[in-house]
């Protein structure tokens, strides 16, 4: 699998988050501060997530998806659209409930947005810690049968502060 990159865009309302390789823990410093920048914004029509180019996501990365899609549906009214034909990430997302939260899409949209690298942040251990502590609960909370795979993660993060 190859390093994992994600690059974003906004053009008037409508914000594009596209996954390039394998996206894990590292990339959810800067993911989080795009949600939250897009969270800020109070003219959001349409929210995207291409993962067409995307080889593997961990479990912190679908609990930031989680977050985005819960809030969008509940500030914005929208559900996020995803784009995905990998076999093995479409199985994750329905397995974990995303298909009730999300428009999953396995065409390739015909986006012609100007996408730019996301900042890279580098969060201290404590914020990556609760990142990963909030990311797994909601993944839970998305579909409690999460539960059983995630229960012994969240207990040891939460022992640890």
């Amino acid at each position: 699998m190859s390093t994992g990159k994600i690059f974003v865009a906004d053009e008037q309302g409508s914000y594009l988050i596209k996954f390039i390789g394998d996206v894990r823990v590292t990339l959810c410093g800067s993911l989080n501060r795009y949600i939250d920048r897009v969270f800020g914004s109070s003219d959001v029509k349409k929210v995207v997530v291409d993962l067409l180019e995307a080889d593997g996501l961990d479990s912190t990365t679908l609990g930031l998806m989680a977050k985005l899609g819960l809030h969008c549906r509940k500030e914005y009214a929208i559900d996020v659209q995803v784009f995905c034909q990998n076999p093995s990430i479409l199985r994750t997302l329905d397995c974990m409930g995303f298909d009730e939260l999300f428009d999953i899409y396995q065409e390739v949209p015909n986006i012609t947005a100007k996408l730019q690298s996301i900042t890279s942040v580098n969060p201290e251990v404590d914020e990556i810690r609760k990142q990963v502590l909030e990311a797994h609960k909601l993944l839970v909370q998305l579909n409690p049968k999460n539960s059983s795979e995630f229960t012994d993660l969240i207990r040891a993060l939460e022992s640890d502060q």
